[in-house]
């Protein structure tokens, strides 16, 4: 069964003239700060004009600042009569966990991890770098390769900077692609973290930090800006709003199984699961294309 973001949650916001139906909320984490806060908000609802926030029991409203935010329940007061409360009707974009393991992408692969040659999320360096060996170290793409066509469609490509690579669409670029620990990959794929380009590059954790990487810094490496290869914010940021959606919306998108063992039918819990087509065309796109002959 795929897993419930909402059960751990211990911050929920509300429209007061509901107080006991929740318009969404997340799992606290020590470097969630209110400023923080309400740039997340403005994502998951739409106000149709000036709102306060307030944390129930406190005799002030909530202000944006960098003071770490608190664990409770918050009233969004629409501040002039008539004032409407909505959650956005957008979607995270599903997606499937993603491996660099045919010759498709096999210079992205290599491309990354020459740039970063340590995890650029926990800073472990890799100490078989040098003798080209990279068990447990895998090169992530931030924008999936299994929504290429909507990367095409959003004309992500303009945002690259190194524009003699030959990467196709743009989407095998280095600059779309971190090094990562495996483990910590596949919560990145999960949206159980996020890295936030407009906060220093902050890591925002959306659940357990078993990886200890909440309110790290994405590691100077990957983002140098005289380096052609660095990684592009737009990119991180995309990734980060879908992040948000995926753990604060409403009662938040499942947690997909991804660890299937040796008989079971994945095709079958997939199509019994929610956003089943989605999730089986993101599966095929990722699976069919790892798939190439070799040169």
């Amino acid at each position: 069964m795929p897993g419930n973001r909402s059960s751990i949650r211990n911050v929920h916001f509300y429209d007061p003239s509901r107080p006991d139906e929740p318009l969404g909320g997340l799992y606290l984490n020590p470097s969630l700060t209110r400023k923080k806060f309400f740039r997340m908000l403005n994502i998951v609802i739409h106000v149709n004009g000036p709102y306060s926030v307030w944390l129930r029991g406190a005799d002030v409203p909530l202000t944006p600042t960098e003071d770490p935010l608190e664990s409770g329940h918050y009233d969004i007061v629409c501040n002039f009569p008539g004032g409407m409360i909505m959650v956005t009707d957008e979607r995270c974009i599903i997606r499937s966990f993603s491996a660099t393991i045919s010759n498709r992408d096999r210079r992205f692969r290599e491309k990354v991890r020459h740039r970063d040659r340590k995890c650029v999320i926990t800073g472990v360096i890799n100490p078989a770098a040098y003798r080209d060996v990279w068990t447990s170290f895998e090169a992530a793409h931030i924008f999936p390769f299994s929504q290429e066509e909507l990367f095409i469609r959003l004309n992500y490509s303009r945002y690259l900077t190194n524009t003699s690579e030959e990467t196709g669409t743009g989407i095998n670029s280095c600059q779309n692609g971190l090094l990562m620990r495996s483990t910590v990959h596949k919560q990145f794929d999960s949206y159980n973290f996020a890295i936030d380009p407009d906060d220093d590059y902050k890591i925002t954790c959306f659940a357990e930090d078993i990886d200890g990487v909440d309110g790290r810094t994405l590691d100077p490496v990957c983002r140098d800006p005289r380096n052609e290869n660095r990684v592009v914010d737009e990119y991180l940021r995309w990734h980060f709003r879908q992040a948000v959606l995926a753990n604060m919306k409403e009662s938040g998108e499942p947690i997909f199984e991804s660890d299937f063992p040796d008989g079971s039918d994945m095709v079958g819990e997939i199509l019994s699961g929610p956003r089943a087509s989605e999730r089986m065309e993101a599966e095929l796109f990722s699976r069919l294309n790892s798939v190439s002959p070799i040169p």
